[in-house]
């Protein structure tokens, strides 16, 4: 996993919300990807214990070797070397008994987290785990929902503003990702503690990578500074009681993330 990633983010947070950290493993890369001048080339994941981050001058502490294939691999990419293919993306969920990965799509890994957390050893009992995905046909149609908004509008959205290098792109993706940031402020309104009423769900989880970033990083980095979430009231006090669950302070690095966008390697 990289900490500073938000796709990554979408995973290490139902670990550790669903009390996985102990019978899930997690190792952690370096923020920044290689450089030109590595030998490997540029642009590639890579785990790197002992570089210096250039924010703090020292190795980060939690940046990990890779364990999960038993052979100290550097590069993420040989993980999926040794399987035959030229993927080079994160996270990646991977099984040490049988040595393949199993996912790297996040969405599906949350859903898998979810279903099968007590089979994998959750340290929480079934009445103190949350439900990320509810058996409620009608509550689990709302999430849908609000994952296909959320996705397109903020997760994805951020990047299309951030990354696009056309002028109409980059204005349509800024009006409807601060647009969406309006509905969710006023859904919250009502006084409802999370997107769909009581209970925190996959439709939260999904939402607060992306928000958690917006004022440190994206406000300037994506170019999305027509507000910041602390202008919404809802939407902050929505993100303050996400942060206060257990788990979720430890799931995100702020060093790791402001060296991934801000720092060199």
């Amino acid at each position: 996993m990289a900490l500073n990633c938000p796709w990554c983010h979408r995973v290490t947070l139902p670990r550790n919300i669903l009390g996985l950290q102990h019978s899930i493993t997690l190792d952690v890369l370096f923020p920044n990807r290689t450089g030109e001048e590595d030998p490997a080339g540029p642009n590639l994941w890579q785990f790197a214990p002992g570089r210096a981050a250039a924010l703090t001058g020292a190795p980060l502490p939690e940046c990990t070797a890779e364990t999960a294939t038993g052979q100290s691999l550097r590069l993420i990419r040989d993980l999926y070397a040794a399987e035959g293919s030229n993927e080079r993306s994160v996270p990646i969920l991977y099984d040490k008994q049988s040595r393949r990965i199993v996912s790297n799509e996040s969405a599906k890994i949350i859903r898998m987290l979810n279903q099968w957390s007590a089979a994998l050893g959750s340290a929480l009992s079934n009445a103190e785990r949350p439900n990320l995905y509810p058996f409620d046909a009608e509550l689990r149609a709302e999430i849908e929902n609000w994952n296909d908004c959320i996705y397109n509008a903020i997760n994805n959205g951020a990047y299309k503003a951030g990354f696009s290098s056309d002028q109409v792109i980059y204005a349509q993706a800024f009006k409807m990702y601060f647009a969406t940031l309006d509905q969710l402020d006023d859904l919250l309104s009502d006084g409802r503690p999370f997107l769909t009423g009581a209970s925190f769900t996959e439709a939260d989880l999904r939402l607060f990578p992306t928000l958690y970033r917006h004022d440190p990083i994206y406000y300037v980095r994506m170019k999305l500074n027509g507000g910041r979430i602390l202008d919404y009231p809802y939407l902050w006090h929505w993100m303050c009681r996400v942060y206060a669950l257990d788990g979720v302070e430890s799931a995100g690095s702020l060093i790791h993330r402001e060296q991934g966008y801000f720092g060199r390697a």
